[in-house]
């Protein structure tokens, strides 16, 4: 189990590694014996797939053996990245495939291009999906949509909200129980 790494990948608009439930996750994590990386990304505000996506490459040296846990823009990173490069598996939480008209979101450039949603489902070997109805800005038929591409192993709730951002969300067992199950108990 040395050799699996996760990363944790905070949200845009200014968000760090330790807000809500992303220090709890690592902590958990550690517990399970996991190497957990979790760093401000650079350009957290706009979170550019030009400044992300190199930085999980060259920076965090994200590869086959790394799971991606990403949140909202986190998520669309950790898919961004899954369409050019091997990793192990990934968390996809509060996570869209449009950028709703949201002016942040256009300029971040995950929108420039379409999903190509064979390469990332298959260039990993599994994905874990949180969503929840009553997200404040992301409706739920964004993450059904990516749920249908990608088959995801999926988890729908009706009082998540956004999993934090729009709360101070500090625990998250449901995600740390869907990790711990896919790298202990099933065949990865």
């Amino acid at each position: 189990m040395k050799s699996l790494k996760v990363i944790l990948i905070h949200g845009n608009g200014g968000s760090r590694a330790t807000d809500n439930w992303l220090p709890y996750v690592k902590q958990e994590l550690e517990k399970m014996g996991l190497l957990v990386i979790a760093r401000d990304f650079p350009d957290n505000d706009l979170a550019r797939a030009s400044y992300w996506l190199p930085f999980l490459k060259h920076d965090l040296a994200a590869d086959e053996q790394t799971v991606l846990i990403g949140h909202s823009s986190g998520a669309l990173a950790a898919m961004r990245f899954a369409e050019m490069h091997k990793i192990l598996g990934s968390v996809l939480v509060g996570a869209m495939h449009t950028d709703l008209g949201y002016e942040k979101e256009k300029l971040s450039g995950y929108y420039d291009k379409p999903w190509d949603w064979r390469s990332i489902k298959h260039n990993q070997r599994w994905i874990v999906q949180f969503a929840s109805t009553d997200d404040p800005w992301i409706p739920i038929e964004e993450p059904r949509f990516i749920k249908e591409q990608l088959q995801t192993d999926y988890h729908e709730f009706s009082n998540q909200g956004h999993f934090g951002g729009d709360y101070y969300k500090t625990t998250f067992p449901e995600l740390v129980f869907q990790v711990n199950k896919k790298l202990f108990f099933e065949n990865y």
